[in-house]
């Protein structure tokens, strides 16, 4: 699915956060990379939250299980490794990154715990983690949410070479954690001083926290 998809994945992703998603990523990478971190972006997808690490000053590994997500991230840097691998088995040794990143990655991998301790397992005591995520807001925005997300996006995708695929965003964004139940699931991972702020009136949400 994600093979398909990646023709049209950086249209869609503009598309579907009115442009937003960009200075989503730069926030991400703000909130813990440090100038001179090993950086690891997980789930890199077409790159762009591995190229705002190597941005804010991270020495950037990328890693993605689509090959074809892969072609494209390659094609916009050679100053980063990128990685074909799946998250939940890391071809990397303990301790090895000070800072991990993962965006709108985290629900698609097959278990969210098992994600969460290959991050804590990589990253050195004291290292950072950024996880940036849709979520269900409450309130006003969400019936605006549950058109644009569950009705709207998975049409405009179907008009798409391969974005047929968007029709899986509304169930996964159904099945991921809440903030709060996020957050706890990161404590129980080996992480500590978990923060979480929310975008775009609560549609996106990045969590940051500290390898105990």
């Amino acid at each position: 699915m994600f093979d398909r998809v990646a023709p049209v994945y950086d249209a869609m992703n503009r598309l579907m956060t009115a442009g937003l998603d960009q200075g989503w990523r730069r926030a991400a990478a703000r909130a813990i990379v440090r100038p001179g971190d090993r950086v690891l972006d997980l789930c890199c997808g077409t790159g762009d939250l591995a190229l705002a690490g190597r941005e804010a000053g991270g020495d950037v590994t990328a890693v993605d299980f689509s090959a074809r997500m892969l072609e494209r991230a390659r094609s916009k840097s050679s100053e980063i490794v990128w990685l074909e691998a799946d998250a939940l088995h890391l071809p990397l040794v303990d301790a090895s990154f000070d800072a991990v990143t993962i965006g709108f990655g985290l629900r698609n991998v097959a278990g969210a715990e098992q994600g969460l301790a290959e991050m804590r397992r990589v990253l050195t005591s004291g290292g950072r983690v950024a996880v940036l995520d849709v979520t269900r807001p409450r309130g006003l925005l969400a019936l605006f949410y549950k058109v644009w997300f569950d009705a709207l996006i998975p049409a405009v995708g179907k008009l798409l070479p391969g974005g047929a695929a968007f029709t899986y965003l509304p169930a996964s964004v159904r099945r991921f954690p809440s903030p709060h139940s996020l957050a706890k699931l990161m404590d129980e991972a080996g992480f500590e001083q978990i923060r979480w702020r929310l975008f775009a009136g609560g549609i996106v949400a990045l969590h940051t926290a500290v390898a105990r």
